[in-house]
This record gives structure tokens, sequence and C-alpha cells, in this order.
């Protein structure tokens, strides 16, 4: 039997509470409709995967309950999108805030069970930013749930946060003409620890980790080994920003998904102007040793993550992550236009797709779709590129009215958290 049609016969199987409609195009084409109540997802192909699993090795079924520690400034919004499309094609409950916490659970507080929305439990799914709490997360998430998280160079990623919090961290208001250079030249003269917010200017990483982002390993290596212990006892994966289409390709094989399950739209992307080029070398050397800890844990993690990709074949899951980007483009193409672009929020007419600003000074980028445009691949291209504020907006509604919540009060939290980072803007409430 053809292993596409092993593949279908398998998703067929699993979405038995779905009307599925399978429509061939040619020989080399299939396209997918999930009806799902009133939910109707479009995807351009199920393609059959280059390298399927050893004759011998059973088909699994797709694993439904995962939690993804967002940390912060590492495309972990756009790997967010992609879980909470998964958890809407199958029907899945996904832990939202807390109105109180806004669209995170009340970072950088711990995180705890109680900041969850009470019409959002229990969930199958987990995947906005907190600060990480094992036991708290142990009392949410069901057995067998598949943790994950996602790292990147800290270099790159402190130029990102000292460019997209420069407004709300105290360390970097501090720095005249808000320049990089001149914080890494002496970040002890605006850093204040335990200050609010301090966390996005040291170590941010190992904060969002639940760990102590003012150990030195240079004072204390036998801290960062037992952080590091810590993290691989409960993350069956973690994924390398640089590396993002290879890390999808472990991701779904983990979670024994399809490459269909994890197309994407980049989300959240700054605009050219308002990050650097490239970060010259004696910077980046500055910035990684002001965030020692996050560094020791990158270092340590990008190299497991390569022994992962060799164990898995390297040049299977190069050959995935091709075809990964080859669909990907297709479904951009589809959704976006024959030369589909990231645009300024200012450029998107459609309201839905405008994605925050953090300040003046940074441009956020998006994708608008083109008019006209109406029916069921216009809804999954809307859900492709919606931004976190309006997506998470829309499945607190959608699982409200699934669970009747309306009719139940929500519980007063007895410590309010502290003011939020995201405020929504003006006139971008969601859909």
């Amino acid at each position: 039997m053809p292993p596409i049609v092993q593949r279908l016969q398998q998703a067929t199987k699993m979405m038995s509470r779905r009307k599925v409609l399978l429509l061939v195009l040619g020989c080399s084409t299939v396209s997918l409709l999930i009806h799902q109540g009133a939910q109707l997802s479009w995807y351009p192909r199920l393609f059959p995967l280059s390298c399927p699993p050893l004759r011998d090795s059973p088909l699994r079924p797709k694993h439904t309950a995962v939690a993804f520690l967002k940390t912060h400034k590492t495309a972990g919004t756009t790997v967010q999108n992609i879980l909470f499309r998964f958890a809407e094609r199958h029907n899945l409950t996904v832990a939202l805030p807390h109105p109180s916490c806004e669209h995170q659970f009340c970072y950088p507080r711990n995180f705890s069970a109680h900041f969850v929305h009470p019409a959002t439990r229990p969930p199958h799914v987990l995947a906005s930013h907190l600060r990480f709490d094992r036991a708290e997360l142990a009392r949410l998430m069901p057995p067998g749930t598949v943790y994950v998280t996602i790292l990147r160079e800290p270099a790159a990623m402190f130029e990102s946060l000292f460019s997209y919090y420069n407004q709300y961290c105290p360390a970097f208001r501090r720095v005249p003409n808000a320049s990089l250079a001149a914080f890494l030249r002496a970040p002890e003269a605006y850093y204040r620890a335990g200050e609010h917010f301090a966390m996005f200017a040291h170590n941010t990483l190992a904060y969002d980790l639940g760990g102590d982002n003012e150990r030195s390993p240079r004072d204390d290596a036998a801290y960062l080994a037992r952080l590091i212990r810590q993290v691989e006892e409960v993350f069956s994966l973690v994924m390398i920003a640089e590396y993002f289409d290879e890390s999808l390709v472990l991701l779904r094989r983990l979670l024994a998904w399809d490459l269909d399950d994890v197309l994407y739209a980049k989300l959240n992307a700054r605009a050219a102007g308002s990050r650097l080029a490239a970060i010259p070398a004696a910077l980046a050397r500055a910035a990684r040793a002001w965030n020692a800890l996050d560094a020791g844990l990158y270092d340590h993690f990008n190299a497991t993550f390569w022994r992962r990709v060799a164990r898995a074949g390297r040049a299977c899951v190069e050959r995935e992550a091709r075809e990964l980007r080859e669909a990907r483009q297709r479904l951009l193409r589809r959704c976006f236009g024959d030369e589909p672009v990231l645009r300024p929020a200012a450029q998107i007419r459609t309201k839905q797709l405008q994605p925050w600003q953090p300040s003046r000074k940074v441009d956020i980028m998006g994708y608008d779709l083109p008019g006209g445009g109406a029916g069921p691949a216009t809804e999954a291209c809307l859900k492709l590129a919606m931004p976190e504020v309006q997506y998470s907006n829309y499945l607190l509604r959608k699982q409200k009215r699934r669970g009747g919540a309306r009719a139940r009060p929500e519980p007063v939290l007895d410590k309010p958290p502290p003011r939020p980072i995201r405020a929504l803007p003006r006139g971008a409430q969601g859909p």
C-alpha cells in the first residue's frame, strides 16, 4: 500500500468526529478540507514524508497534549500560532491567561495554575508566555504532556530584547540615545537587579526557564550544570531558533504530526529599520559575556540539538526541512498573493492581522489578505497570520461559548499582577 494512502487512512481514523473531504487534483496534489463544527480549515497539500519510520515501527496517533514554554524574542510567537491552529483543527482546549494577566500568564511572576482562565481548563495545549514552574504546570496539564521550548543565540536575542522592550525595561531606558553598545560597555551602570522587568536586561532565557538569572557561571559553574539538568529532565525537545525549520521537523516527529501541521507564517518580526543588520563581533562577545548563563544554556542545547538531528538522520531532516520550506512558500502565495511580503502595521487593512507595536521606535511587520477573499481558504489564511493578541482573544471567546462559561463568574486573583507589558493596540481588539 503506498505510504500516502496509509497516512490518509491514519488521519481518517484519528478524525472520526470530523468530516474529512479529500479532493484529488492530479497525481501530486491533495487538498484537505476538515469540517469541524462551524470551522473549516484549508491546506494546500498533504504531502508524503521523505523519511518514513522504519517498517517495523507502528504508526502512532498524533500527540495532543503539549506544553510549549514560549521564551522571549526566540520565534516563540510563530510556534505558538502553529500550536493554536493545531488545537483548533482537533477541537483541543488551549490554556489561556486570566484577564487580569492580559495575554501572558501574569509574567514575570512565577507561573501558577490560578493564572489560567477557568473556561480554558483542563487544557490540552499551553503556549502563552509564562515563567516556568514545574510543579504548577504538572497540576494543570494532563499526564503524558510533552514539554518543548525554544532558545536563540544570546547576542542576537539580546539585541532584539533591547530594541523591543526599550520603553518598558528601566535598565534600557537609562541608556543615552538608546545605544546597545553603550549599555554593553558598562551594563552595571544601568542595570538594577530586582527592578521591575529587569529580567529583560539580564539572562532572560534562564529567567523564563525558572532559573536565577543573577547567577554567573564564572562564579558558580555548578549552577549552570544544575539548570541544564533540570531543563533536560522536563523538556522532550529544545528547539533552536536559528534552525527553525529543522526544529519543526524534530517537533513533528516527536509528536507524530505531519509536516502539514507545522506549516507557518513568520510572526512578530521587526522591520529592517528596527534592528541591526549584523551584530559586530565585539558587541556579540560583550552580550554573551553579560548574559553568560544564557550563553551556557544555548551552547549546551545547540550541541544536543545537532546530536538529535544526527540520530534522526541529518539527510532526512534536511530533506524534510526543504520540503517544509517549499510547502510553506506555496501556502503563503495561496494566502497572500503571488509575491507575499511582510508589511508595516499601518499598511495592513485587515484589522485582525494588525500586529501590536511595542513603541514608536519599533515597527512590527505582518501579512495582509488580498481584497475580496472569502470562504474556508480565507479563514485558514487569517489564522495563519493572526497575531498573538487577536488569536488569544478569539480562542478565549470560542472556548467560553463551547463551555457555557459566560454564566460563571471569573475568580478574582488574590494578588493582582503588575502592570502588563502588552497593552492592546487601539482599535485592534481582535476578530
